[in-house]
């Protein structure tokens, strides 16, 4: 075996034994989250359908509408399999979710040994500010868009001769996707950072575009939390932008072409 050979050999088992790591790691956190998940379910995953959930509290003390928040939303099982099927996907998502930083640490592991010190310059702070933020958008969602759009969506009505019946899996489908989404879109100043690094973009972008990022968020804001509730509406938006502004903080003020073109003279 030629020397090539080996050394992609070494490298595949290396990689076989962090996919190996990580596969170990989630499934230990699945069977933990399983064995908890009924006192989760009732206390954490469900806890938006009861009245006195902090977020309708909250919005109640300061003026905003709760969309019948002061009544509790009943959950109904129609499937057979249902509820042992979300018991396992859901310790399964959580241990995924949970297990995410573990995971890109053991990737980068494997992957910083081949880069150049220039390279791994500042990854540390990527990783760190990822994860942070990953993690408060996934709050944002449970204590705010989750919340707010379960409400809406339960007591919105087409006639009056329909009566609304939650049904576990669109609940559950709703409440991942939601706070997936929430976590994804809180990793927005990370990978406006990146693309600054490598000249895509500049703080000049977001000063143009501001405006036009306004329109849009406020139409996200309201396709998030259709309420016609001004109070609600600001409650989503308002850190949405927020987002948008720490973007424009973490890019260089220069021009990107200037950028690339310097870095390859």
């Amino acid at each position: 075996m030629s020397q090539e050979q080996q050394g992609f050999w070494d490298h595949a088992e290396a990689l076989r034994r962090v996919l190996l790591q990580s596969i170990g790691v989630v499934v230990g956190l699945m069977c933990i989250y399983f064995a908890v998940m009924p006192e989760l379910f009732d206390r954490v995953i469900l806890a938006p359908c009861h009245a006195n959930f902090p977020s309708y509290l909250l919005l109640d003390t300061t003026g905003g509408s709760a969309d019948g928040g002061r009544q509790d939303i009943q959950i109904i099982n129609i499937q057979l399999a249902s509820q042992f099927l979300t018991h396992m996907t859901t310790s399964m998502w959580l241990a995924v979710v949970t297990a995410f930083p573990v995971t890109i640490y053991l990737l980068w592991r494997f992957v910083s040994p081949g880069l150049y010190e220039y390279e791994k310059r500042g990854a540390g702070a990527v990783f760190l500010g990822g994860n942070v933020m990953f993690y408060l958008g996934v709050a944002t969602g449970y204590y705010l868009v989750f919340p707010l759009t379960l409400r809406f969506l339960a007591g919105y009505q087409l006639s009056p001769y329909i009566a609304n019946q939650i049904s576990l899996d669109s609940y559950i489908d709703t409440f991942m996707m939601l706070l997936l989404v929430t976590g994804i879109l809180f990793e927005l100043p990370v990978a406006a950072w990146l693309l600054g690094r490598i000249g895509v973009l500049n703080r000049g972008f977001f000063h143009t575009y501001r405006r036009h990022a306004i329109v849009a968020l406020l139409v996200l804001a309201a396709v998030v939390t259709p309420t016609g509730d001004p109070f609600t509406l600001a409650v989503v938006f308002i850190p949405i932008y927020i987002l948008w502004e720490l973007s424009a903080l973490t890019v260089p003020a220069g021009n990107p072409a200037i950028t690339v073109n310097t870095a390859k003279t």
